[in-house]
């Protein structure tokens, strides 16, 4: 009761006319604050008579629990549509797109004033208003300001807009390139990241490879939703523009790998994350590439030879033993091998599997404790010349178990051992005799001068089966 008397007290303080006279606004809110407590001592006064009194005797006096009635429950509660304006925190609203109304033809005879003046203000504050924000590249390069595109169709950019001013770039003063670097590091840094930057030339300089290498890693970041629209907003670009991305990513991924200068980029411990950023983005050139009708380009122009001189028996050893993790392998993206490190590493995991496979059956033999026979580490097959299609077949679909050791052939009738003459003899007798035009299995194509599979229909796919485990073995 002493506490409920110091509150109305100070209740009776507060409603000093002075102060309610002076600040009519406060005086609400205090009334209003005040309300609650005055409810409460109106209840104490009235537990006598209400029916949800409970009284606690502790043997000394009585205690009394706050009384349970309809009205306590029905406070007034402060409510922010009462606060004066002064009081309510201000919400942050949508950032105003400003209108910007330079064409493709303005700023080109812009340029040419320039050029032939010398007189590059004009030009100069063009690239410092559009590249110092996010906002202003929207303001500047889209075709409607602040409308709304989200198809896969259209992205709303005047993509002549964009190559005319990135095409002028470099032609400019070098105040003008470095304001540029300028207002996309701090764009990188506060901002959502827009595609539009991948164009700029002067990425193709590896003083500016550490701009580059975050623009990278922020768009392979972005959602699959969002990879999925910038796939087929790449498709759009012009066949030259979209080489001319390419190149600089594998150039990019190139120099990381083999840099000319050991010191021109930081060392590669501290930014082990450029290459997989790169070889991502790439990707989704790559994806762009192929749901393109006919091909923007051919998919040889993906490889990237640099990857020829890696090891890359380590980067296979790396996919294989890491399966799903977030450990980076080249062999994750194979549109970027080339045929030969293709080549090879199928060829040294065909090898590998063999010697497993003959690991295998020696060490069953031995945990069984049968005679070891040095004929379980080769696949074995006899075969008679006249028949040798036939016999061939019938021997390796008997030995299937047996298709990924190493192979080892035998001609009935005839003495020696196989030390892999005879095995090249029976491969090229085999596919001399498969790829005949009398047998019927192909059909030479004159213009390509390659074999392609008979048109007639067959009944029996065991034979182009016996192509393939053949070639399986001769890699």
């Amino acid at each position: 009761m002493l506490r409920m008397l110091q509150i109305i007290s100070w209740k009776s303080h507060l409603t000093n006319e002075s102060l309610y006279g002076s600040h009519p606004r406060w005086s609400t809110i205090i009334r209003q604050l005040d309300q609650p407590w005055l409810n409460v001592v109106r209840h104490r006064k009235e537990a006598g008579h209400c029916c949800g009194n409970l009284i606690v005797s502790d043997g000394l006096a009585g205690r009394e629990l706050p009384p349970i009635c309809r009205n306590v429950r029905q406070k007034q509660r402060l409510s922010i549509d009462t606060l004066p304006p002064e009081v309510k925190a201000p919400f942050p609203c949508d950032p105003v797109i400003p209108l910007r109304t330079k064409t493709t033809k303005e700023f080109q005879d812009d340029v040419e004033r320039a050029v032939q003046s010398g007189d590059w203000r004009e030009v100069r504050e063009f690239y410092l208003t559009t590249f110092d924000s996010f906002i202003e590249i929207n303001a500047a390069f889209k075709r409607e300001a602040n409308g709304l595109f989200n198809t896969i169709e259209d992205s709303g950019v005047n993509a002549k807009f964009v190559n005319a001013v990135y095409d002028a770039l470099l032609s400019t003063p070098q105040d003008i390139q470095k304001s540029v670097l300028k207002g996309i590091i701090n764009s990188l840094l506060r901002e959502w990241k827009g595609n539009l930057y991948l164009s700029n030339p002067q990425y193709s300089s590896t003083s500016t490879y550490v701009i580059y290498a975050h623009l990278l890693r922020q768009i392979a970041a972005l959602s699959e939703a969002d990879h999925h629209f910038l796939v087929h907003w790449l498709k759009k670009l012009s066949a030259r523009r979209f080489r001319q991305l390419v190149e600089r990513l594998l150039q990019f991924i190139s120099t990381r790998l083999f840099p000319a200068e050991p010191d021109e980029l930081p060392p590669l411990t501290k930014c082990s994350w450029w290459i997989p950023s790169a070889t991502k983005v790439l990707s989704l050139f790559n994806a762009a590439n192929s749901v393109s009708s006919p091909p923007i380009m051919p998919f040889t122009d993906f490889y990237n030879i640099t990857l020829e001189h890696i090891d890359f028996m380590e980067e296979y050893r790396t996919w294989q033993n890491y399966g799903n993790s977030n450990r980076f392998s080249f062999c994750q993206f194979p549109f970027i091998l080339s045929t030969v490190v293709k080549k090879a590493i199928i060829q040294k995991d065909s090898e590998q599997q063999m010697i497993s496979q003959a690991r295998q059956s020696l060490v069953s033999k031995v945990s069984r404790r049968q005679r070891v026979d040095m004929n379980l580490l080769f696949l074995n097959i006899k075969v008679r010349r006249a028949q040798l299609l036939s016999d061939s077949l019938d021997e390796l679909t008997r030995k299937r178990c047996d298709l990924k050791k190493k192979l080892r052939v035998t001609f009935v009738g005839e003495a020696g051992l196989d030390m892999g003459g005879l095995t090249k003899e029976w491969f090229l007798l085999l596919v001399r005799q498969i790829f005949h035009t009398d047998y019927g299995m192909f059909t030479y194509m004159k213009d390509s001068r390659c074999h392609w599979f008979s048109s007639w229909k067959c009944d029996n796919y065991s034979e182009f089966q016996l192509v393939g485990t053949v070639s399986f073995h001769q890699k």
